[in-house]
């Protein structure tokens, strides 16, 4: 049973576990413990289950219960343990992390035994509560001193990464599970949600200390030299002197291969051979040479999708995705919106000396409001422009650089569906898809990937119902159009709707 009481006086908190009987000796001391914590009564038989559930910070007993203490001890080792002990009682079985109080009980000695006990229960309770607090935000650093406590409890926080949103978390879930191993993890999400501060940030938890960590984009490299650049070359093969390459620059450490759906075949053949017997060959030479290297790849491509066109090998994308981690895009994050803002504020205004400025209400509905194409890396890039622009201490909306349309586009919708006009008479279905299909090419600059993307559709699916609704694709337009000559089209088809 639970013991309550209307005793006054200061509480100092945590719990207490008495074994024994509701007897009219224990009622004086059962006040008096109640008085400090949270004070359970119940009998011998049912102490140790009790102690299974509940966090007790003080446990005490009669002495012809003291056969529970060395069971109690090894359930809760931080547990203080009282006996009450006649003056004729047996002293024996009692170890010196025991304490005594006489009986009949002497409550103010309970009283003071317990209350030393209860303030260091409470102290190691906080101790713990702030290591707590520091793992988590580990990495944020003086940006941290821009968040209000409260705003500090809502976020998840893991080597400078922040959110609040339940996809993160997942992300930052699995994060923590990778930790103390040199698995093989492969990173899908978009360009700019964060795959290389998530790459950074396993390769610091790697199981033990570990040499470099080398970035690389593999969709920024020519296909002639991506060979060359991981593995290296020797004198002769390629213009220049010989070359080490990423691979033994990273030989200890960790590498990241970020857009490795944009390797090629060949490629591919080698990544496949450094990962099952750890060995690369320069280009030109044929001395194969042994590294050390965890692989992390990242990838803004559907690789399973890539391995059933026949683009992407089978073996090599199993071999990668021994442990994915999604990073959702932060449209998909809208809560994660303001607290990143904060930070990347914060984070410049550190930079350049000066104290951080506050986000004005409506600089803050702009941030949220926004489409956010190029992810956390275009918030990051909108927030160091504030802190240098601002005035005041205040970022205001017009801080904000607009989008290239010169205008903010919301979240929430369908930028290419935005400018859809329905007739009153009403319209096919198919002829307002054909709409928003052709809008949206039109949108992404005729970039089919990008297209899908803004509509929430797999590439394949895309492609797919642009055949079906006879759209052609600006690869088989009989003339290239250039940027301007599409801009310009767009404009004239935009004019003809508003007519």
């Amino acid at each position: 049973m639970t013991v309550s009481s209307e005793h006054g006086g200061s509480r100092i908190g945590g719990s207490i576990l008495v074994v024994g009987a509701e007897t009219e000796e224990f009622a004086p001391a059962l006040q008096v413990l109640d008085s400090l914590a949270d004070t359970t009564l119940v009998p011998a038989d049912e102490a140790l289950v009790t102690l299974t559930r509940l966090d007790a910070d003080v446990l005490v007993v009669d002495e012809r219960d003291r056969a529970l203490l060395a069971d109690a001890a090894l359930l809760r080792p931080a547990l203080v343990r009282i006996v009450l002990r006649s003056a004729d009682g047996v002293a024996n079985g009692l170890d010196a992390d025991t304490v005594v109080v006489p009986r009949p009980i002497d409550t103010a000695a309970l009283r003071a035994v317990c209350t030393v006990a209860l303030r260091c229960a409470n102290a190691r309770r906080q101790a713990r509560d702030l290591e707590s607090q520091n793992h988590r935000l580990r990495g944020v650093g003086l940006e941290a001193m821009s968040f209000t406590p409260d705003e500090l409890d809502e976020l998840d926080c893991y080597e400078g990464i922040l959110t609040q949103t339940a996809g993160m978390r997942r992300a930052l879930s699995l994060l923590r599970k990778v930790e103390g191993n040199d698995t093989t993890v492969l990173i899908h999400g978009e360009t700019g949600t964060g795959k290389e501060l998530v790459a950074q940030a396993i390769h610091a938890h790697s199981r033990a200390p570990r040499g470099r960590f080398v970035a690389v984009n593999l969709g920024a490299i020519s296909d002639q030299l991506r060979e060359s650049e991981l593995f290296g070359n020797v004198r002769g093969a390629l213009p220049g002197a010989n070359r080490a390459g990423l691979f033994v620059e990273a030989n200890g450490g960790c590498i990241f291969l970020d857009e490795v759906g944009d390797a090629s075949p060949a490629l591919q053949v080698a990544l496949l051979r450094v990962l099952e017997e750890g060995v690369i060959t320069p280009v030109g030479s044929d001395r194969p040479r042994r590294v050390d290297v965890r692989v992390i790849a990242g990838t803004n491509r559907n690789l399973d999708e890539l391995v059933h066109q026949g683009v992407f090998r089978r073996d090599l994308y199993y071999r990668l995705n021994v442990f994915p981690i999604e990073l959702p895009p932060l449209r998909h994050r809208p809560d994660d919106v303001f607290p990143l803002a904060k930070h990347f504020l914060a984070q410049a205004s550190f930079a350049m000396g000066r104290k951080p400025p506050e986000i004005s209400r409506e600089a803050r509905v702009a941030l949220e409001a926004y489409h956010w194409e190029g992810n956390v890396r275009e918030l990051r890039n909108v927030m160091e422009r504030a802190a240098i622009v601002c005035k005041g201490g205040l970022v205001v909306a017009a801080d904000l650089p607009l989008a290239s349309d010169g205008d903010l586009r919301p979240a929430s919708g369908g930028d290419a569906a935005s400018t859809i006009v329905i007739p009153p008479g009403g319209a096919k279905l198919n002829l307002l898809e054909r709409e928003i299909f052709q809008k949206t090419l039109a949108l992404a600059g005729y970039n089919q990937s990008r297209a899908a993307r803004i509509l929430g559709l797999r590439e394949s699916t895309f492609r797919f119902r642009l055949q079906k609704l006879g759209i052609a694709s600006r690869r088989s337009l009989p003339l290239r159009l250039g940027r301007v000559a599409m801009f310009l089209l767009t404009a004239l088809a935009e004019l003809v709707v508003i007519s």
